[in-house]
């Protein structure tokens, strides 16, 4: 555990020149003691680390010092190379960036651990598009990629609809979702999202802007996924299901919270295991088709034309197979 704090302790000094002992301590979650112990004993294995004294000094690096790899373990090893799977970088314009940072970490690495890109090709392959999507990158994402690096401002020409629209975006990142890549970027005052398999021309501006250090990309994304989820389900129907369909909520349920939110609204069961909820959904006709799914486990009570719509799906079924729907009495 120590030797991994040391390693981690140089690779920060390393990245950032100069540091404090409360900032190593941290990033380190260890005490401000624990650091100077840890100089201590860099020091003593010949780390040349020393101390600048005075307000603006802290610990540093003898200028052009470089550790070598040799503190990884295994496990540490093949994880890197997960990064150089084919897929996303090679969509960005960075499959040779990779591939030649990938050799210089390899060259870095003892001899006991180059095995590692080989053990990781063989163990696992990222596939992101999902199953019948066009796996062919968007035509402006490498453009908008390196607009992202340099913060450099475009002017995006995007389909909306049956209409394009002109913005002017100060392009804060890209976020891959299920095989979809999107841009996030600022318009004026306020953060929008692009799909970039839309955009019908990126013209770069000249201009450059200043990023708002403390923009958290990923949890800006999670803030607005749920929000558009949560926006789309905006009905609701009452529902009668059974202790199988209950289970089967699970997995007919369009997201995790529509399915938390059934089950939070579900009363007591009845004499049969049955239970009356509210189902989040996204309209009327979504839900039908999600509610034949779960044929005799489930009874709609509310909205009426939901539920005379599954009355008559029932009864056209029944006569399909050449079968009388029952009577009211015999059900």
């Amino acid at each position: 555990m120590r030797a991994s704090r040391l390693i981690s302790l140089v690779l920060l000094l390393q990245s950032r020149e100069t540091m404090t002992a409360a900032e190593l301590a941290r990033e380190l979650e260890v005490s401000e003691r624990t650091v100077y112990r840890d100089v201590l004993a860099l020091s003593a294995a010949g780390v040349p680390v020393y101390a600048d004294r005075g307000r603006a000094g802290g610990y540093r690096l003898l200028g052009g010092y470089r550790t070598r790899l040799t503190g990884l373990t295994r496990d540490e090893a093949e994880a890197l190379f997960l990064a150089g799977l084919p897929g996303p970088a090679g969509d960005l314009g960075l499959a040779d960036a990779v591939a030649s940072a990938e050799l210089k970490v390899l060259a870095a690495l003892p001899p006991s651990l180059r095995d590692a890109p080989a053990r990781t090709g063989q163990r696992f392959h990222l596939d992101v598009p999902g199953w019948f999507r066009e796996s062919t990158p968007p035509r402006w994402l490498t453009g908008l990629a390196r607009a992202v690096w340099r913060d450099g401002v475009v002017v995006l020409r995007y389909r909306r609809g049956e209409r394009e629209v002109t913005r002017r975006v100060e392009p804060y990142g890209l976020v891959l979702k299920s095989g979809t890549w999107y841009l996030v970027g600022r318009v004026g005052d306020a953060m929008r999202t692009y799909r970039v398999d839309r955009v019908v021309d990126v013209v770069p501006d000249p201009a450059t802007f200043v990023r708002d250090d403390g923009f958290d990309l990923g949890g800006y994304w999670r803030e607005q996924a749920e929000a558009f989820l949560r926006g789309m389900l905006a009905e609701r129907v009452t529902v009668r299901v059974s202790p199988v369909g209950l289970r089967r909520l699970r997995f007919l349920a369009d997201t995790p919270f529509a399915y938390e939110e059934a089950l939070a609204a579900a009363g007591a069961p009845d004499g049969q295991g049955w239970v009356v909820t509210r189902l989040p959904v996204e309209s009327v006709e979504v839900a039908y088709i999600q509610l034949l799914g779960f044929g005799p486990e489930a009874e709609v009570l509310d909205p009426p034309e939901l539920r005379a719509r599954l009355v008559d799906a029932a009864a056209r079924s029944a006569a399909l197979y050449g079968v009388a729907p029952a009577s009211p009495d015999q059900r």
